[in-house]
């Protein structure tokens, strides 16, 4: 059966220095022979086959099952090559296009998500042990993309920095109703009370983050600023004056945009701000990758805008800013796989060793989309009336000076009430505060070998 796979590799890998050995022990070179040298063993015919039909789909399942080791490199290094050769556009071969074309056409009805399968589908990702999480986060948990304002920051600064970033769009004001839709653990609508003063609903389908954000906000006494609701964003009956939703238009299905929209509108006061963060395609329309879909976020799709900015402008929402991120993710996810390397032990003993190889994958796969296959993250701002925000976008710059120096003042008391105070101290102490932004958690990581 390596034929098959033979073939595959040889028009895939073009570049960098791959050597595979099959699962009779004959050993194989693909590329230019450049680069770093990469070696895999197959363990079976059977893992040969099924690669060389779906890489798609089985490279991650015979990475997780053992069907092909290491003797060189690792799965990161792997996927390097990979896409170095293929670029954006991986399926260039015909039964991958056809393959492709099927997962594609069907992906309306893959992502219809009900209410009920909506939580079914947080329930399979975020509802995992909290400990995991821990091991790879930045103490806030920030499960999305940090905003690096230079490349020396640490992930937990990076994470601040996009906290500040988004405050900074939303313009949020003391007592102002404030929804975060995918609220996570709640770290991002404690910053907003905490900093603010805002007054937080936070709304999540995971039961693990729901218990988590509420405990949060009631040791940081903001029980009273914030509260985080076990609740689908499309029962809320309320108004509010700004609406922020970080990492979670990723989950709502193709299918369900113009229901997405309709409830923000719903939702937002006339002279309200809402500020949309979410991963994006840079090119055309795709599909899911059907590894990711199967065993990280079911039902979950990545849009290109030109899904996307059809429907608010149908919806009647004004569209006020559009940034794009590029690069910022990919050095998230850096951080994050080289911190769940550091942790694999205390992974493995939570799960098992397949469930480790499972989410190395997932984030040396995800790293390598933002590096090479066109995946970005988009900030939309919305409003309903077109004088809802100043006309130029000095106003972003100008408040992230502003809460940098509240966030660098170590005289911060975190509960209501703060906002004057904090503001005060800082005019008081001037530019020289020194920051105190959490310091990235990672570690320098060993070799999976070694971990193991």
């Amino acid at each position: 059966m390596f034929a098959l796979l033979k073939t595959a590799a040889s028009h895939i890998i073009t570049k960098g220095n791959l050597t595979i050995t099959d699962s009779r022990g004959v050993t194989y070179q693909f590329g230019d022979q450049t680069g770093k040298p990469i070696q895999i063993r197959f363990t079976s015919a059977k893992w040969e086959r099924e690669v060389a039909l779906d890489p798609a789909l089985k490279l991650g399942e015979a990475y997780m099952n053992g069907g092909f080791e290491f003797i060189k490199g690792d799965i990161y290094s792997l996927l390097e090559t990979i896409f170095e050769s293929t670029g954006p556009i991986a399926e260039n071969q015909l039964w991958m296009k056809a393959f492709s074309f099927i997962r594609t056409a069907t992906k309306r009805f893959v992502q219809m998500n009900t209410l009920r399968r909506s939580a079914k589908n947080v329930e399979h990702h975020y509802d995992l042990s909290g400990k995991l999480y821990e091991m790879f986060l930045d103490p806030d948990r920030q499960y999305s993309c940090g905003y690096f304002e230079n490349p020396n920051v640490s992930l937990g600064e990076a994470q601040l920095a996009k906290k500040r970033h988004l405050a900074a769009k939303l313009q949020v004001k003391e007592n102002e109703k404030l929804l975060d839709i995918g609220c996570g653990w709640g770290g991002l609508g404690l910053y907003f009370a905490r900093v603010l003063g805002a007054n937080v609903t936070g709304v999540t389908l995971s039961h693990e983050q729901h218990g988590i954000a509420n405990q949060r906000a009631k040791d940081m006494g903001l029980q009273d600023k914030a509260k985080f609701l076990l609740l689908d964003y499309r029962k809320l009956d309320d108004a509010f004056d700004k609406i922020v939703s970080v990492g979670m238009f990723e989950h709502v299905g193709i299918g369900h945009y113009k229901e997405y929209f309709d409830h923000v509108k719903r939702l937002l006061k006339p002279d309200g701000r809402f500020v949309l963060h979410s991963i994006g395609r840079s090119g055309e329309p795709g599909a899911t990758n059907p590894w990711i879909a199967k065993y990280i976020f079911p039902g979950g799709y990545i849009p290109s805008l030109s899904e996307v900015i059809p429907v608010i402008e149908k919806s009647g929402l004004i569209i006020t800013d559009i940034e794009i991120l590029r690069l910022h993710y990919a050095e998230t996810l850096k951080a994050w796989r080289e911190a769940f390397l550091a942790h694999w032990d205390e992974a493995k003993a939570l799960y098992d060793e397949r469930f480790c190889r499972m989410w190395e994958f997932y984030l040396a796969a995800s790293e390598s989309a933002f590096r090479w296959q066109g995946m970005m993250v988009f900030q939309i701002q919305l409003a309903h009336k077109q004088d809802a925000v100043p006309l130029t976008r000095d106003y972003i710059g100008e408040e992230e000076a502003r809460l940098k120096k509240i966030d660098a003042d170590p005289n911060l008391e975190k509960s209501e009430g703060n906002v004057k105070s904090a503001t005060k101290t800082v005019e008081k102490k001037g530019d020289g505060a020194t920051s105190q932004a959490p310091k990235s958690r990672r570690k320098t990581t060993t070799s999976q070998k070694d971990k193991k």
